[in-house]
């Protein structure tokens, strides 16, 4: 057999080796050690992290692979983020979680790693771990969840927790009905049903070449995830003979054809802080502007919420991911690769659209051109994001009053207030929410609109924000505004009546004021007064060494690869 990263630790038989063996032989036979490559699972299956809870069954069929073909396949527990439990927001760890993952695999005995991921943060964390440390690595996403209903409608998760919720507030749903259908949206394991981050990054995912293609938005039900996970876990150990590693198929073609792929499919605006993210690990010459140079043009292919009508269940019914790259192949970079080593362009000749409604044809699309725009102007100096695609086309060229909210409390202290000036022509700003200031970048952009204009029938206002948004949401929402006003960006200088203007065809964000009086203007002390201060811990380490989010909001001594050499024994 050919030498192996793990033969360091087991080969010989000096006293280290003999140790690593011995503390290893808890079940393995003696020929674990006569070669074999060493697979690690990093599994992110936590109580707490419930779109992941399904996960160890999934590294029970990639082990069966990874033995079937010859390896020994090692369970490795890593970071597990649940998006909807963890406070201030997971994405204050996605960092950390890629840290501890890359320093787990880069320590530890093995070969190759297969990344089981599936809540938002997860997937991105995993692929920015193995970027960093470069062994032979492939992801497995954990899939959607079926389909709920309620009163015999389909419920999107996330999406429809947001409408309905402004129904409740805006007087057309009762409390009790809004808590009944709580127990009809999560129908079975898996994360969000809808176009979300979760979805999208799994897509993304595929469309990088880091998964088994065809697999990525199988259902979490779906027996062939299964099935898909113990062909993959044979896959590991031919990469690992191979030696096929994250940097030979992370290249800039790839994000390329995954920045086509998010505009096809609608995917969510997250998609752009975590491959800016994972893309810094690896050196690749990808910015903010390249989403909208690449991906503006791009026709929307997908009918889902939240832009749309349809679930995860039911695109892959219709055809699923290779159905939608079929349609636009000729955007797509032929020669990136995949972790078979084939070019991802090599899986669309047989692929099909099954349902029309929801996967639509190149010449009849949902949208003509809904990718991700990259706005700049005095108020977004280095660039924010809006995804047309959810937004309402009346807003998309805006001029209107700004109402201000220095931080996430006083929002939520006064935007139901009914003495608050404000109307339909309103732009609220909300700032002190972006990586530094809150701290992590929550998804509050999507501020809930003022009660009583909910009441006069107002459902989508132009929103601006240096925070993110759920990918399960939608509006018109203008998000990742950097500099963020915690780190001097002009967000900070705005104030209550100042003209906002937005005009997404010119690609502009601006506040109506000339640049000397901008100038002369001072932050407000107000939000200043609520930006994060942690004295310890890892909230202080991310606060001082975080970047911002037109760069991908890695902390500044993570970008970049270390590899996985280790010189020096531990006995």
């Amino acid at each position: 057999m050919a030498e192996h990263r793990s033969d360091q630790w087991y080969a010989g038989t000096d006293r280290n080796a003999y140790i690593h063996r011995a503390w290893m032989r808890r079940g393995l036979p003696s020929h674990a050690f006569d070669g074999r490559p060493h697979i690690a699972i990093a599994n992110t299956a936590s109580d707490l992290t419930p779109c992941n809870m399904h996960l160890d069954e999934v590294a029970r069929s990639v082990k069966q692979g990874v033995y079937e073909a010859g390896g020994i396949p090692l369970n490795l527990p890593v970071v597990s983020l649940g998006e909807t439990l963890v406070r201030p927001t997971a994405m204050l760890w996605r960092n950390l979680a890629s840290m501890a993952t890359e320093e787990m695999l880069r320590a530890n005995p093995i070969d190759g790693v297969v990344l089981l991921g599936g809540c938002d943060k997860t997937i991105p964390a995993l692929l920015m771990a193995a970027a960093s440390v470069d062994l032979p690595a492939v992801v497995i996403p954990g899939g959607p969840m079926l389909t709920g209903t309620f009163r015999g409608q389909p419920l999107g998760c996330g999406t429809d927790v947001w409408r309905l919720s402004e129904e409740v507030r805006g007087g057309g749903l009762s409390e009790q009905d809004f808590l009944k259908s709580e127990s009809s949206m999560i129908r079975s394991k898996g994360h969000c049903n809808t176009m979300g981050t979760a979805s999208t990054m799994a897509l993304m995912a595929e469309s990088l070449g880091m998964v088994l293609p065809g697999l990525a938005g199988t259902p979490a039900a779906d027996s062939r995830l299964l099935e898909h996970s113990h062909e993959t876990g044979r896959l590991i150990v031919e990469m690992v003979e191979n030696d096929r590693r994250p940097s030979s198929v992370l290249t800039r073609a790839s994000f390329l054809n995954a920045i086509v792929t998010l505009a096809a499919v609608g995917g969510s605006t997250n998609a752009v802080v975590h491959l800016l993210a994972i893309a810094g690990r690896l050196g690749v010459d990808l910015t903010q502007d390249d989403f909208d140079r690449t991906g503006s043009a791009v026709p929307l292919l997908v009918d889902l919420q939240p832009a749309g009508r349809w679930l995860m269940e039911d695109f892959h019914r219709a055809g699923g991911l290779l159905a939608v790259l079929a349609e636009v192949r000729d955007l797509l970079d032929p020669q990136a690769l995949t972790v078979t080593g084939r070019p991802l362009v090599d899986y669309l000749d047989e692929a099909r659209i099954w349902d029309r409604e929801v996967i639509s044809a190149r010449a009849d699309p949902v949208q003509p051109a809904a990718g991700i725009a990259v706005l700049h102007g005095n108020l977004a100096p280095s660039g924010a994001v809006i995804k047309p695609a959810a937004a309402s086309e009346h807003l998309l060229r805006h001029r209107g009053p700004a109402v201000v909210f220095d931080s996430i409390e006083d929002l939520h202290a006064r935007i139901d207030d009914p003495e608050l000036v404000v109307d339909a022509d309103s732009v609220l700003i909300l700032r002190g929410c972006g990586p530094r200031g809150y701290p992590g970048m929550p998804e509050v952009a999507n501020m809930p609109l003022p009660a009583k204009l909910l009441q006069q029938g107002v459902r989508d206002m132009v929103r601006i924000c240096d925070g993110r948004m759920s990918g399960t949401a939608y509006g018109t929402v203008v998000l990742h505004v950097a500099p963020e006003a915690a780190a001097g960006g002009p967000l900070a200088l705005v104030r209550t009546g100042d003209m906002i203007v937005l005009d997404v065809p010119q690609r502009r964000l601006d506040i109506d004021i000339d640049d000397d009086e901008l100038a002369r203007r001072t932050p407000s002390a107000t939000a200043a007064a609520r930006y994060a201060e942690p004295l310890r811990g890892w909230e202080r380490l991310y606060v001082s060494t975080v970047g911002q989010a037109d760069t991908g909001a890695d902390l500044d001594f993570l970008v970049g690869s270390t590899g996985h050499q280790v010189s020096r024994e531990s006995h």
